[in-house]
Protein backbone atom coordinates (compact mmCIF):
# COMPACT_ATOMS: atom_id res chain seq x y z
CA UNK A 1 0.00 0.00 0.00
CA UNK A 2 1.79 3.01 -0.72
CA UNK A 3 2.42 6.08 0.88
CA UNK A 4 2.08 9.51 -0.38
CA UNK A 5 4.00 12.50 1.28
CA UNK A 6 1.27 15.39 0.57
CA UNK A 7 4.06 17.44 2.89
CA UNK A 8 6.24 16.75 -0.47
CA UNK A 9 3.34 17.25 -2.89
CA UNK A 10 2.69 20.93 -1.58
CA UNK A 11 6.37 21.30 -1.20
CA UNK A 12 6.42 22.19 2.45
CA UNK A 13 7.73 21.18 5.78
CA UNK A 14 5.66 19.04 8.46
CA UNK A 15 5.95 21.39 10.68
CA UNK A 16 4.25 23.78 8.22
CA UNK A 17 1.43 25.56 10.09
CA UNK A 18 -2.52 26.27 8.71
CA UNK A 19 -1.76 29.35 6.59
CA UNK A 20 1.87 27.49 5.29
CA UNK A 21 -0.39 24.78 3.77
CA UNK A 22 -3.45 27.52 2.54
CA UNK A 23 -0.19 29.48 0.69
CA UNK A 24 1.52 26.30 -1.09
CA UNK A 25 -1.70 25.26 -2.17
CA UNK A 26 -2.95 28.35 -3.52
CA UNK A 27 0.45 29.10 -5.24
CA UNK A 28 0.30 25.68 -6.82
CA UNK A 29 -3.55 25.79 -8.18
CA UNK A 30 -3.13 28.90 -9.60
CA UNK A 31 0.30 27.30 -11.62
CA UNK A 32 -1.54 23.88 -12.44
CA UNK A 33 -5.29 24.76 -12.99
CA UNK A 34 -6.99 22.36 -15.57
CA UNK A 35 -8.06 25.65 -17.19
CA UNK A 36 -4.42 26.79 -17.99
CA UNK A 37 -3.23 23.66 -18.81
CA UNK A 38 -6.23 21.81 -20.78
CA UNK A 39 -3.71 19.51 -22.81
CA UNK A 40 -1.26 19.34 -19.80
CA UNK A 41 -1.96 15.54 -18.78
CA UNK A 42 0.67 15.64 -16.28
CA UNK A 43 -0.14 19.18 -15.05
CA UNK A 44 -3.80 17.70 -14.22
CA UNK A 45 -2.34 14.81 -12.29
CA UNK A 46 -0.19 17.16 -10.21
CA UNK A 47 -3.38 19.47 -10.08
CA UNK A 48 -5.66 16.42 -8.44
CA UNK A 49 -2.68 15.27 -5.85
CA UNK A 50 -2.33 19.36 -4.92
CA UNK A 51 -6.03 18.87 -4.05
CA UNK A 52 -6.11 16.02 -2.45
CA UNK A 53 -2.66 16.82 -0.23
CA UNK A 54 -4.70 20.17 0.30
CA UNK A 55 -7.76 18.36 1.11
CA UNK A 56 -6.08 16.24 4.03
CA UNK A 57 -3.64 18.87 5.62
CA UNK A 58 -5.74 21.72 6.17
CA UNK A 59 -8.11 19.73 8.05
CA UNK A 60 -7.00 19.57 11.58
CA UNK A 61 -8.70 15.84 12.63
CA UNK A 62 -7.28 14.28 8.85
CA UNK A 63 -4.03 16.23 9.33
CA UNK A 64 -3.35 14.60 12.76
CA UNK A 65 -4.29 11.02 11.65
CA UNK A 66 -2.51 11.13 8.54
CA UNK A 67 0.74 12.01 10.58
CA UNK A 68 0.14 9.00 13.37
CA UNK A 69 -0.69 7.03 10.83
CA UNK A 70 0.41 7.69 6.53
CA UNK A 71 4.09 5.93 6.87
CA UNK A 72 2.78 2.84 7.95
CA UNK A 73 -0.35 2.52 6.77
CA UNK A 74 0.20 4.00 3.43
CA UNK A 75 -3.09 4.73 1.41
CA UNK A 76 -5.26 3.35 4.04
CA UNK A 77 -4.00 5.48 7.05
CA UNK A 78 -7.78 6.81 6.92
CA UNK A 79 -8.96 3.27 8.57
CA UNK A 80 -6.18 2.52 10.24
CA UNK A 81 -7.37 3.79 13.59
CA UNK A 82 -10.06 1.01 13.63
CA UNK A 83 -8.21 -1.75 12.43
CA UNK A 84 -5.33 -0.84 15.62
CA UNK A 85 -8.52 -0.87 17.61
CA UNK A 86 -10.00 -4.68 16.24
CA UNK A 87 -6.00 -5.37 16.05
CA UNK A 88 -5.80 -4.58 19.89
CA UNK A 89 -9.27 -6.67 20.92
CA UNK A 90 -8.21 -9.74 18.76
CA UNK A 91 -10.54 -9.18 16.45
CA UNK A 92 -8.71 -10.36 13.20
CA UNK A 93 -8.45 -13.43 14.77
CA UNK A 94 -5.06 -15.39 13.88
CA UNK A 95 -2.56 -16.07 16.80
CA UNK A 96 0.75 -14.09 16.33
CA UNK A 97 4.13 -15.57 17.11
CA UNK A 98 6.07 -15.06 19.95
CA UNK A 99 8.04 -11.45 19.73
CA UNK A 100 6.02 -11.37 16.41
CA UNK A 101 5.22 -7.02 15.16
CA UNK A 102 1.77 -6.11 13.68
CA UNK A 103 1.94 -5.24 10.43
CA UNK A 104 -1.13 -6.09 8.40
CA UNK A 105 -0.18 -4.71 5.02
CA UNK A 106 3.55 -6.16 4.52
CA UNK A 107 2.20 -9.64 2.93
CA UNK A 108 -0.81 -10.16 1.49
CA UNK A 109 -0.23 -13.57 0.97
CA UNK A 110 -0.46 -15.28 4.24
CA UNK A 111 2.82 -15.27 5.60
CA UNK A 112 2.42 -12.94 9.20
CA UNK A 113 -0.60 -13.24 11.20
CA UNK A 114 -3.06 -15.34 8.56
CA UNK A 115 -2.48 -18.82 7.49
CA UNK A 116 -3.39 -19.49 3.87
CA UNK A 117 -6.78 -18.04 3.68
CA UNK A 118 -7.30 -16.98 6.89
CA UNK A 119 -7.79 -13.38 6.69
CA UNK A 120 -10.52 -11.58 8.78
CA UNK A 121 -13.58 -11.24 8.11
CA UNK A 122 -12.87 -7.18 9.51
CA UNK A 123 -10.04 -7.16 7.25
CA UNK A 124 -12.00 -7.64 4.09
CA UNK A 125 -14.72 -5.65 5.42
CA UNK A 126 -12.45 -2.45 5.80
CA UNK A 127 -10.26 -3.23 3.06
CA UNK A 128 -11.65 -5.14 0.19
CA UNK A 129 -11.73 -8.79 -0.30
CA UNK A 130 -8.96 -7.58 -3.45
CA UNK A 131 -6.34 -6.99 -0.60
CA UNK A 132 -5.62 -11.16 -0.56
CA UNK A 133 -3.53 -10.21 -3.75
CA UNK A 134 -4.92 -13.19 -5.88
CA UNK A 135 -3.03 -13.23 -9.06
CA UNK A 136 -5.96 -15.09 -10.83
CA UNK A 137 -7.84 -12.10 -10.69
CA UNK A 138 -7.76 -9.29 -13.24
CA UNK A 139 -6.13 -6.16 -11.99
CA UNK A 140 -8.61 -3.40 -10.97
CA UNK A 141 -7.95 0.38 -11.33
CA UNK A 142 -9.42 3.46 -9.96
CA UNK A 143 -11.68 5.04 -12.23
CA UNK A 144 -11.46 8.34 -14.08
CA UNK A 145 -11.95 11.32 -11.50
CA UNK A 146 -14.31 13.93 -12.92
CA UNK A 147 -14.22 17.73 -13.08
CA UNK A 148 -16.41 20.13 -12.75
CA UNK A 149 -17.41 23.80 -11.84
CA UNK A 150 -19.93 25.69 -10.34
CA UNK A 151 -20.67 29.52 -10.47
CA UNK A 152 -21.87 30.84 -7.22
CA UNK A 153 -22.72 34.49 -6.26
CA UNK A 154 -20.40 36.39 -3.46
CA UNK A 155 -23.46 36.43 -1.26
CA UNK A 156 -24.10 32.81 -1.89
CA UNK A 157 -20.59 31.99 -1.10
CA UNK A 158 -20.90 33.98 2.18
CA UNK A 159 -23.70 30.77 3.40
CA UNK A 160 -23.64 27.57 3.93
CA UNK A 161 -26.05 25.97 1.66
CA UNK A 162 -26.76 22.67 -0.87
CA UNK A 163 -26.68 22.48 -4.06
CA UNK A 164 -27.44 20.07 -6.39
CA UNK A 165 -24.97 19.07 -9.54
CA UNK A 166 -25.71 16.95 -12.71
CA UNK A 167 -22.95 14.68 -12.98
CA UNK A 168 -22.93 12.31 -15.58
CA UNK A 169 -26.50 12.32 -15.63
CA UNK A 170 -26.54 11.59 -12.51
CA UNK A 171 -27.53 13.89 -9.13
CA UNK A 172 -25.38 14.86 -6.92
CA UNK A 173 -26.45 16.96 -3.31
CA UNK A 174 -23.46 18.29 -1.99
CA UNK A 175 -23.29 20.93 0.80
CA UNK A 176 -20.94 24.05 0.57
CA UNK A 177 -19.50 25.90 3.63
CA UNK A 178 -19.79 29.42 3.68
CA UNK A 179 -16.22 31.43 2.86
CA UNK A 180 -15.68 29.43 -0.06
CA UNK A 181 -13.16 31.27 -2.45
CA UNK A 182 -12.54 31.72 -6.09
CA UNK A 183 -10.96 29.39 -7.68
CA UNK A 184 -10.84 26.76 -5.01
CA UNK A 185 -11.34 23.04 -5.65
CA UNK A 186 -13.00 20.36 -3.17
CA UNK A 187 -12.99 16.84 -3.86
CA UNK A 188 -15.99 14.45 -3.55
CA UNK A 189 -14.76 10.84 -3.38
CA UNK A 190 -16.04 8.25 -5.27
CA UNK A 191 -18.06 10.28 -7.27
CA UNK A 192 -15.89 10.00 -10.26
CA UNK A 193 -16.05 7.31 -13.21
CA UNK A 194 -16.85 3.70 -12.51
CA UNK A 195 -13.44 1.73 -13.33
CA UNK A 196 -14.30 -0.85 -16.16
CA UNK A 197 -13.66 -3.95 -14.54
CA UNK A 198 -15.28 -3.29 -10.91
CA UNK A 199 -12.28 -1.07 -9.35
CA UNK A 200 -13.43 1.72 -7.41
CA UNK A 201 -14.77 4.86 -8.63
CA UNK A 202 -12.75 7.87 -9.22
CA UNK A 203 -13.12 11.43 -7.65
CA UNK A 204 -15.26 14.18 -8.73
CA UNK A 205 -13.60 17.70 -8.15
CA UNK A 206 -15.11 20.92 -7.90
CA UNK A 207 -14.16 24.24 -9.25
CA UNK A 208 -15.64 27.21 -7.70
CA UNK A 209 -16.23 30.43 -9.51
CA UNK A 210 -17.46 33.31 -7.90
CA UNK A 211 -18.72 36.03 -10.15
CA UNK A 212 -17.21 39.86 -9.12
CA UNK A 213 -20.43 41.44 -6.77
CA UNK A 214 -21.35 45.03 -7.58
CA UNK A 215 -21.05 46.47 -4.29
CA UNK A 216 -18.52 44.71 -2.17
CA UNK A 217 -14.71 43.74 -3.31
CA UNK A 218 -13.48 40.20 -1.65
CA UNK A 219 -9.63 39.98 -0.34
CA UNK A 220 -9.32 36.81 1.14
CA UNK A 221 -11.65 37.04 4.61
CA UNK A 222 -12.27 41.33 4.62
CA UNK A 223 -14.33 43.09 1.89
CA UNK A 224 -14.44 46.55 0.85
CA UNK A 225 -16.89 48.87 -0.29
CA UNK A 226 -16.49 52.65 -1.63
CA UNK A 227 -19.70 54.97 0.26
CA UNK A 228 -20.53 58.55 -1.16
CA UNK A 229 -21.10 60.93 1.67
CA UNK A 230 -21.94 64.12 0.70
CA UNK A 231 -20.11 67.44 1.78
CA UNK A 232 -21.97 69.14 4.49
CA UNK A 233 -21.79 65.54 6.57
CA UNK A 234 -17.88 65.12 5.71
CA UNK A 235 -17.63 68.51 7.39
CA UNK A 236 -20.29 68.77 9.96
CA UNK A 237 -20.42 64.99 10.80
CA UNK A 238 -23.43 62.66 11.14
CA UNK A 239 -24.67 59.27 10.17
CA UNK A 240 -24.77 57.19 6.98
CA UNK A 241 -26.01 53.78 6.21
CA UNK A 242 -23.43 51.09 5.07
CA UNK A 243 -24.54 48.27 3.28
CA UNK A 244 -23.14 44.49 5.44
CA UNK A 245 -23.58 41.33 4.28
CA UNK A 246 -26.37 41.16 6.88
CA UNK A 247 -28.02 44.08 6.02
CA UNK A 248 -27.37 48.12 6.36
CA UNK A 249 -26.21 49.52 9.49
CA UNK A 250 -25.98 52.74 10.90
CA UNK A 251 -22.12 54.57 11.23
CA UNK A 252 -20.98 57.49 12.21
CA UNK A 253 -19.05 59.75 9.92
CA UNK A 254 -16.79 62.29 11.80
CA UNK A 255 -16.65 66.25 11.14
CA UNK A 256 -13.67 67.16 9.42
CA UNK A 257 -14.02 63.75 7.15
CA UNK A 258 -11.96 63.90 4.25
CA UNK A 259 -11.85 62.35 0.76
CA UNK A 260 -10.60 58.77 1.28
CA UNK A 261 -10.56 58.19 4.84
CA UNK A 262 -11.06 54.46 5.50
CA UNK A 263 -13.13 52.68 8.58
CA UNK A 264 -12.96 49.83 9.39
CA UNK A 265 -16.07 47.18 10.37
CA UNK A 266 -14.47 44.57 12.75
CA UNK A 267 -16.07 41.26 12.15
CA UNK A 268 -18.24 42.35 9.28
CA UNK A 269 -16.27 40.72 6.34
CA UNK A 270 -16.14 37.36 4.78
CA UNK A 271 -17.22 34.42 6.70
CA UNK A 272 -13.60 32.25 7.31
CA UNK A 273 -14.09 28.40 5.48
CA UNK A 274 -14.84 25.80 7.92
CA UNK A 275 -14.58 27.81 10.53
CA UNK A 276 -17.71 28.57 12.16
CA UNK A 277 -18.35 32.31 14.01
CA UNK A 278 -14.99 33.51 12.47
CA UNK A 279 -15.51 36.74 10.10
CA UNK A 280 -13.03 38.96 8.13
CA UNK A 281 -13.54 42.99 8.51
CA UNK A 282 -15.34 45.02 6.41
CA UNK A 283 -13.84 48.39 4.87
CA UNK A 284 -15.48 51.66 4.06
CA UNK A 285 -13.95 54.44 2.07
CA UNK A 286 -15.73 57.40 2.07
CA UNK A 287 -16.15 59.04 -1.31
CA UNK A 288 -16.69 62.63 -0.44
CA UNK A 289 -19.42 64.35 -3.33
CA UNK A 290 -18.50 68.01 -4.24
CA UNK A 291 -22.36 69.59 -4.55
CA UNK A 292 -22.85 70.80 -8.07
CA UNK A 293 -25.94 73.10 -9.68
CA UNK A 294 -25.31 75.21 -6.68
CA UNK A 295 -28.08 78.05 -6.13
CA UNK A 296 -27.03 81.91 -6.42
CA UNK A 297 -27.49 81.94 -2.41
CA UNK A 298 -25.49 78.53 -1.74
CA UNK A 299 -22.79 80.22 -4.09
CA UNK A 300 -23.07 83.47 -1.67
CA UNK A 301 -22.41 81.17 1.16
CA UNK A 302 -19.53 79.11 0.22
CA UNK A 303 -17.58 82.57 -0.98
CA UNK A 304 -18.64 84.06 2.39
CA UNK A 305 -16.78 80.61 4.11
CA UNK A 306 -13.63 81.27 1.43
CA UNK A 307 -13.02 84.73 3.08
CA UNK A 308 -13.10 83.52 6.61
CA UNK A 309 -9.98 81.42 6.16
Amino acid sequence: MAYTDYYKILGIPKTASEEDVKKAYRKLARKLHPDLNPTDKEANKKFQQINEANEVLSDPEKRKKYDQYGEQYGENWENADQFEKARQSGAYGGQRRSGQTANPFSDFGGSDDFGEGQYSDFFEQMFGSGARGSGSRSTKFRGQDYQAELQLSLRDAAKTHTQTLTINEKNIRITIPAGVEDGQVIRLKNHGAPDTNGGPHGDLYITFRIAPDPVFKRVENDLYITLNVDLYTAVLGGEVMVDTLDGKIKLKVKHGTQNGTKSRLKGKGFPVYKKEGSFGDLFVTYNVLIPTNLTARQNELFTELSKMK
